[in-house]
């Protein structure tokens, strides 16, 4: 390997980015092979109630996924731009190039891919995560002995604890929190579908309503980066600054959706409390069957004829034999 446009040798030439988050990835699975299972039992409901099992099942185990899902993503916040920057450190070559910064709840995810890919005889896309679990200080020592390209190091200082701008303190504590009460909330959405199991659908609206509270606490929990000290990213020639992107608001619908269904529920068990325990199956004591009519009843006298029925003994006959 020889010098090639002030590309150093000791830098590794090709890189493999990361396709998929293998904790959601996991979460996704988990969910599909319950549904599955949970589907199985659908024969086996008669008449109008199949289909309104099949939509609570899939409603439900869709909003327990989210919850749990929500806490994997990172694209709780997003900043993307396109500039010429330089590529490796003491080099002075220019790569034409997509960077983007991508903040999730445990940490943030930095994207550098060329346009087009290969560039200075390199194939430039690179998908990096930096972990503030405990501090990023150890990920962002490894970015450096790795050589990694000028402007993921960049956006990676700027959440270090040496970095004058102090984001590191506002986004994992918020990414905390805001994991912290998405936690709270699967708890309530858990909760949630054991109630609607038993006789008491009224609480179970309740805590549908909780687990809403609860998603709705965690944006807000997270919303507070917007309030952390103004720092620039300067790339090159372009600047950016990252704003709420599709988990944001995939939480914020999700939420909402679980209130809808609280506040329906507890209206509905208001209105028509019997319905309701008819449609979720409970409530229903297992004497009432006691009390089915059956009409009319004929009796066959012919069957009757041969039958003779003995007289009663009475008690004074009974004394006279002892």
């Amino acid at each position: 390997m020889t010098f090639y446009d002030d590309v150093y040798p000791f830098y590794n030439m090709r890189r493999t980015s990361v396709i998929f988050n293998g904790h959601l990835l996991t979460v996704i699975v988990c969910f599909l092979v319950s549904a599955l299972s949970l589907l199985f039992i659908l024969p086996g409901i008669r008449g109008k109630s199949r289909l309104f099992w099949f939509l609570r099942i899939i409603l439900s185990l869709f909003i327990g996924a989210v919850i749990v899902a929500l806490n994997f993503t990172d694209n709780w916040a997003e900043a993307r731009i396109s500039t010429n920057t330089t590529y490796k450190s003491f080099s002075s070559a220019l790569v034409n190039a997509d960077v983007g910064l991508h903040v999730g709840l445990y940490g943030i995810n930095v994207t550098l891919k060329g346009n087009p890919v290969v560039q200075l005889n390199e194939t430039i896309d690179y998908n990096e995560m930096f972990s503030w679990r405990e501090t990023i200080e150890d990920d962002y020592k490894e970015a450096l002995e790795k050589g990694l390209p000028n402007p993921i190091l960049y956006i990676a200082e700027k959440f270090t604890l040496n970095s004058p701008c102090g984001l590191i303190f506002h986004y994992r504590n918020s990414g905390r929190y805001a994991s912290a009460t998405l936690w709270v909330a699967f708890c309530c959405w858990m909760l949630a579908n054991i109630l609607f199991s038993m006789p008491v659908i009224l609480y179970a609206g309740y805590m549908m309503l909780a687990t809403a509270a609860f998603i709705f606490i965690s944006m807000a929990a997270f919303a507070t980066i917007m309030q952390a000290p103004s720092c620039v990213f300067s790339i090159g020639t372009a600047t950016f600054k990252a704003a709420y992107s599709f988990s944001f608001w995939f939480a914020l619908a999700t939420g909402v959706l679980c209130a809808v269904i609280g506040v329906l529920v507890v209206v509905m068990n208001w209105i028509v409390p019997e319905k309701m325990r008819e449609a979720f199956s409970v409530g229903v004591d297992s004497f009432e069957d006691e009390d089915i009519s059956y009409g009319a009843t004929y009796v066959n006298s012919a069957i009757l004829d041969d039958v003779t029925v003995s007289p009663c003994t009475t008690p004074e006959v009974i004394v006279e034999r002892l």
